[in-house]
């Protein structure tokens, strides 16, 4: 089969890439023309690890190019797989026109029966439309079929999720029986679980997915709220409910919310999509609003300990998650803002996503290029991102470097003894705070 990919963001990318490997020929495209030129000097415009040399090894066996022109990516293609963006509207809907555009586009260009994948997350229906669409628009001796497949890969370990996934999801109409079937023959080789359904439930399943696992992180975060007050540590409950079957130990970890540009626009669309039926999703709604309070808990803890007017800040970790520089909806930027508000100076840290935040922060943050030098004479220091490079630093070098030791850490990434130990303050999420000793800790003593 000759496959074409729409779209080269995050999932396009990692899908014509992951479908080259698995020995087919993919041709990715998309309208920027500089992002292509990029691509094909083997340069991936996203950090992904493992996703820059898998490109290039495909590239480089004649499986995988990249264009800019629509007709050379549509006119032979036998799949298309659409992975444009579907970004959130200001009621929290999903925008849909790059996906009409594309759609337009494969029917205009088209010059063979060929067969439309959904990649992108779209409300339900969407899909339905979609065939609609097709039917109008494209030449009408050629035949056209629509499949929802929606992705599941999780930024920072999207190679791993494509060959090594939970399950694959396959949506058709019965008209389409046999393009399903194409698709799950193509899917085969991985070995993996593959779910049919019909068009409204496979998108279904993507938002009810993303939207769980929202909610599971919304609510070890009010728990951990709750262990502060009452004296219990949020680790040790963590770990005592996740070893029920039932309940599973993921997305049990405490800490300063969810973010990135799956779950905060998924939750809302959710939301809206109910909302059209007459449906009022409260649970959800009670999900994005603990999310949107648990970004900015941090700086009200540090306003117990100290006033920040006037104080140098080290800000650690800008991504919203590890190995990826993706700040899209990030706690840390949220943070950024709330400091600098408070007339704090701010230097930031992170490995890979200090170009992506320097797009959304205010001229005034600065940037270091080590942790070491983020934290030098800081009076605070934050952590937002739990990168290695970060959880690796022992406390003692905070102790050493800082000017007054004190850790607001948003992803509880040291246990309290070595807190204790190191004879730093340190505040975390869900658990009792250390303070040093000899330190007074009334606001503005620090």
């Amino acid at each position: 089969m000759r496959i074409a990919v729409a779209g080269t963001g995050y999932v396009g990318l990692v899908t014509g890439t992951c479908l080259a490997e698995m020995g087919q020929t993919v041709v990715c495209f998309d309208v920027e023309k500089g992002k292509i030129a990029a691509l094909q000097q083997g340069r991936s415009p996203i950090y992904e690890p493992g996703l820059e040399e898998l490109m290039r090894k495909n590239m480089e066996a004649g499986r995988l190019s990249f264009t800019a022109d629509e007709k050379e990516a549509y006119r032979e293609a036998d799949v298309v797989f659409l992975a444009v963006g579907t970004p959130e509207k200001e009621d929290g809907s999903a925008d849909l026109t790059y996906i009409e555009e594309a759609v337009r586009a494969v029917a205009k260009h088209m010059e063979k029966d060929v067969v439309i994948v959904t990649k992108s997350t779209v409300p339900v229906g969407t899909n339905e439309r979609m065939r609609a669409m097709m039917e109008r628009w494209k030449p009408p001796f050629l035949r056209t079929s629509v499949i929802s497949n929606p992705e599941f890969l999780r930024e920072g370990s999207a190679i791993h999720d494509w060959f090594y996934g939970d399950r694959i999801v396959i949506g058709a109409s019965e008209a389409d029986k046999e393009a399903a079937e194409l698709l799950s023959r193509l899917y085969e080789p991985l070995g993996i679980p593959i779910v049919r359904t019909d068009l409204a439930s496979a998108e279904m399943i993507k938002y009810a997915s993303n939207a769980f696992l929202a909610t599971k992180i919304s609510f070890i975060n009010e728990i951990a709220n709750i262990c502060e007050k009452v004296g219990a540590t949020i680790d040790d409950v963590a770990y005592g409910i996740g070893l029920d079957k039932r309940i599973g130990p993921h997305f049990l970890q405490a800490g300063i919310g969810y973010g990135g540009s799956c779950f905060p626009k998924d939750t809302k669309a959710l939301v809206q999509i109910a909302g059209n039926v007459q449906h009022q999703f409260e649970l959800l709604e009670a999900v994005i609003q603990v999310n949107n309070h648990q970004q900015a808990l941090l700086v009200e803890k540090a306003k117990q300990y100290m006033s920040l007017r006037g104080k140098n800040v080290a800000l650690l970790g800008l991504a919203f998650k590890p190995n990826t520089d993706d700040v899209r909806e990030a706690a840390s930027l949220v943070i950024a803002h709330r400091l600098l508000a408070e007339g704090a100076h701010v230097v930031a840290y992170d490995p890979v996503a200090t170009d992506n935040a320097k797009k959304h922060l205010p001229s005034t943050v600065q940037y270091a290029s080590a942790v070491t030098e983020a934290i030098c004479d800081a009076d605070a220091a934050f952590i937002a991102t739990e990168w290695d490079a970060i959880k690796q630093i022992p406390l003692s070098v905070f102790r050493e470097k800082m000017r007054t030791p004190i850790i607001f850490d948003g992803r509880n990434c040291y246990s309290l003894e070595e807190a204790k130990q190191a004879n730093v303050t340190y505040v975390s999420v869900g658990r009792a705070a250390v303070v040093a000793e000899g330190c007074e800790v009334k606001k503005g003593k620090y």
